[in-house]
């Protein structure tokens, strides 16, 4: 579960340094990185999210699992967080994941083949107030034996709404992912509904989160799947952790925009 620690994109795809007062979320600057890596990183990753991908598996109980079959990433956030809007952004669908129409009530692990290089697995959100403690036990028991016994999990990636505070369940998912030795990373998203000085404090304070946990990986995205900021960056620090692409698959690669 290890990450890899060469790729170019693990701190300077994070976000620019928050020292101006007027702080807006953009795409990452080239701080770190030589141009040609930085489009490199980039293009690799809308190269992979611009590949085919499908849903595939559903699982309720451990041992309906799929068989392991290359690298997961794992979503994971509070209930209304934006995990299904981000989803789709970061594929470039319009309906990859959909809203449930009861937040909290959906109680299984879906899973999405992306280009055969890299699995998206969806997880149940967590923390809805009106949630049964039956589901919220369910969170805690199948999600946690996920996260602790995958061998092909890389990442999971924790979703925090920046416009809100961060809630106690998302402190106690935190402390669960320390414990079952998962690297996880932390993604603001809506960032589009922050002023700039709100949206500085927030990313302190994810910045103190990430410090503060073992298993956290160092590095913040802020996204918005509204205006697309950080979408590229989180697609790129993603697409280091897939399958390498195949001679045939850079033949056939879609042109760029």
């Amino acid at each position: 579960m290890a990450d890899p620690a060469t790729h170019p994109s693990r701190q300077a795809l994070a976000g620019p340094d928050l020292t101006p007062k007027e702080f807006i979320p953009q795409e990452p600057p080239s701080e770190g990185l030589t141009p040609e890596q930085q489009a490199a990183a980039l293009e690799a990753g809308r190269l992979l999210f611009a590949a085919e991908c499908q849903f595939f598996y559903a699982a309720q109980r451990l041992d309906q699992l799929p068989p392991v079959v290359g690298p997961e990433i794992a979503f994971a956030g509070r209930s209304n967080v934006g995990k299904s809007s981000l989803l789709n952004a970061l594929t470039g669908r319009k309906a990859l994941a959909r809203t449930s129409a009861e937040p909290g009530r959906t109680r299984q692990l879906n899973f999405f083949n992306l280009g055969d290089r890299l699995t998206l697995v969806d997880m149940p959100g967590y923390g809805y107030a009106r949630a049964s403690k039956d589901i919220k036990a369910d969170w805690q028991g199948l999600m946690f034996d996920y996260l602790r016994g995958r061998p092909s999990l890389r990442r999971v990636v924790l979703l925090l709404d920046a416009r809100i505070e961060v809630k106690q369940s998302d402190r106690d998912v935190m402390e669960l992912l320390d414990r079952a030795a998962v690297t996880f990373q932390i993604v603001l998203t809506k960032t589009d509904g922050v002023k700039p000085a709100a949206f500085g404090r927030k990313l302190r304070e994810a910045e103190q989160l990430a410090r503060s946990h073992p298993a956290a990986y160092p590095s913040i995205i802020a996204t918005s799947s509204e205006t697309g900021d950080g979408i590229a960056a989180l697609r790129a620090e993603l697409a280091s952790l897939a399958e390498p692409e195949t001679n045939n698959e850079q033949k056939a690669r879609p042109p760029a925009d």
